[in-house]
């Protein structure tokens, strides 16, 4: 397909998910470097190799994946112009999405519990990476959840129609992408030791 070809709108659609999916290749490249250096430390001394992930994380997880599901449920509403469903999904998306960062809160309290903090004489440089990758993750889903409000606003002044979801789509892209960034990194911490 000749990329030049197209209306105007069409043009500024693609040029807008390209520019999305070329920050969401630089987010990749930003965990993937996070999660190679904790490979990397992993060879000191003083590495944790029995350190248990947080019960909370395996909660958020079911949370985010859950989160995925009902942004899926509430595009469909949207294809077929159900307003109230689609709005009752986008709701549960957004809810989910606070109950993931209150989880990932709750975990690092268990962190926190097992004597580890993110710096300081208490400080683990393993429980230094765990913080650090989970902290850059819940700044990229309050990213996702101020999408989603954007999304829910939108759609409550009802710009968006089966013919019309460019804003929808790209919300959701974005914020399955960050779903799936966290059932990646919740296996690499949990298998990874």
């Amino acid at each position: 397909m000749d990329l030049t070809q197209g209306t105007q709108e069409e043009k500024n659609n693609r040029a807008k998910k390209m520019m999305l999916w070329f920050g969401i290749i630089s987010l990749i490249m930003s965990f993937a470097g996070w999660t190679s250096a904790f490979v990397v430390s992993s060879s000191r001394p003083d590495w944790l190799t029995d350190f248990k992930i947080p019960d909370a994380f395996v909660i958020s997880t079911i949370v985010i994946v859950i989160s995925s599901l009902t942004l899926l449920l509430a595009k469909r509403s949207l294809k077929s112009g159900q307003h109230q469903t689609t709005s009752k999904w986008l709701v549960a998306t957004f809810i989910l999405g606070l109950f993931f960062i209150y989880n990932q809160f709750r975990g690092f309290q268990e962190i926190i519990n097992l004597g580890y903090n993110f710096t300081g004489p208490t400080s683990n440089v393993t429980m230094s990476y765990v913080y650090l990758i989970a902290i850059m993750h819940i700044l990229h889903v309050v990213v996702g959840l101020i999408c989603l409000m954007v999304v829910i606003y939108n759609h409550f002044k009802q710009k968006y129609d089966a013919t019309n979801m460019l804003g929808f789509e790209l919300a959701a892209t974005f914020w399955h992408f960050v779903d799936l960034l966290w059932v990646y990194l919740f296996f690499f911490l949990y298998f990874f030791k």
